[in-house]
């Protein structure tokens, strides 16, 4: 007989059921697009894109040949994308400005920004021709500062928000989805829409939503929004919806949701108040002959750097600007809805 004990039988591993796909409406929002998924799903990430419509989670870049052949990238030149998102249009400046060019990222969201210099980075394009810094886009003196630059031959802004903020809903920009009532491009600065609304008074919600979306119910609203709890987001659309019932048809009342939000998310992040910075310090930011593509989606965005392109070439400080808006081609509109609004202005600089 042995005097070695025989070896314990090992326990048998539980069962456990392969993960599936919950179905059209499953409880939690990171299972239900497939488009997040697009190495398991790409047959439906390519009906997404053939409907028109933009994959959950990522974002098409609007106006990519407008912008090329507005900015004219050459080799060696230096770029600035002060908006860097998806990293699409970067994407597609990059090569152009090689070799001996350079391109600088700016992006606020801290949870966007590494995502898109990853995808840049598995590219191939390294830190001699790319980096990125965490900045609003009122930053970029700052941060040629940092890089050792006097300026740039191109500045790219492509303003508002991007679809993967929009498909988040864990972030509260969209009127589509349930999530916390925040908004906040950098989530741990500033304070929620939540708080705003809360803290805020009827005739300051009024002034803002007049000036910050052209809302025709603007009094209305604010009477009834100002200084209220709204812990979701679809609390505050259901309320919108409500108070609209008999003032508005149904598309109108969908476009001033839409409106209402554009308006507080303005707010919050201190959009306007970043962009008029921009615009002031951006003809310091340009090398002689430098060129700017800024895009806008609202005309609040637009009337800025109408105005702002108007004075600097009045000032001598711009040679030459975009007379009349550029528009997405009604291709492009249909391909991709999101671009609806987009409206480009370019500027050159003096030298």
């Amino acid at each position: 007989m042995s005097d070695n004990p025989s070896p314990e039988p090992i326990p048998a591993s539980p069962h456990r059921r392969r993960p599936r796909y919950s179905g059209k409406n499953p409880r939690r929002f990171e299972e239900k697009y497939k488009e997040h998924n697009p190495q398991r799903y790409g047959e439906t990430v390519a009906k997404v894109l053939a409907s028109g419509k933009t994959p959950a989670g990522s974002h098409r870049s609007i106006m990519v040949a407008e912008i090329l052949d507005v900015l004219k990238p050459q080799p060696g030149e230096i770029a600035a994308d002060c908006t860097l998102g998806y990293g699409g249009h970067a994407r597609e400046l990059l090569p152009k400005l090689q070799p001996g060019g350079r391109l600088i990222g700016l992006d606020v969201d801290p949870i966007e920004l590494p995502k898109a210099e990853a995808r840049l980075r598995e590219l191939g394009f390294g830190t001699d021709v790319f980096v990125a810094h965490r900045s609003n886009f009122a930053g970029l003196p700052k941060i040629l500062a940092i890089e050792q630059l006097s300026g740039v031959d191109m500045v790219l802004a492509d303003l508002g928000v991007s679809s993967m903020q929009l498909d988040d809903p864990g972030r509260g920009f969209s009127v589509k989805f349930e999530g916390p009532l925040d908004m906040r491009m950098n989530p741990s600065r500033g304070q929620p829409v939540r708080v705003l609304l809360e803290k805020i008074s009827a005739d300051e919600l009024a002034a803002l939503l007049e000036e910050n979306a052209d809302e025709p119910h603007a009094r209305l609203l604010a009477d009834l929004l100002a200084g209220k709890t709204f812990p979701t987001t679809t609390a505050l659309t259901n309320t919108v919806h409500r108070a609209l019932l008999r003032a508005a048809t149904d598309e109108e009342r969908d476009d001033s949701i839409r409106r209402v939000f554009q308006a507080l998310r303005i707010a919050v992040n201190d959009e306007f108040s970043a962009l008029d910075s921009f615009l002031r310090n951006l003809p310091a930011c340009l090398n002689p002959g430098g060129r700017v593509a800024v895009l806008t989606f609202h005309s609040g965005e637009d009337r800025r750097v109408k105005k702002s392109f108007e004075a600097s070439l009045r000032d001598g400080l711009y040679a030459d600007i975009a007379q009349d808006v550029i528009r997405p081609t009604p291709a492009e509109r249909h391909d991709n809805p999101r671009s609806s609004p987009a409206k480009l202005r370019w500027a050159r600089r003096a030298g």
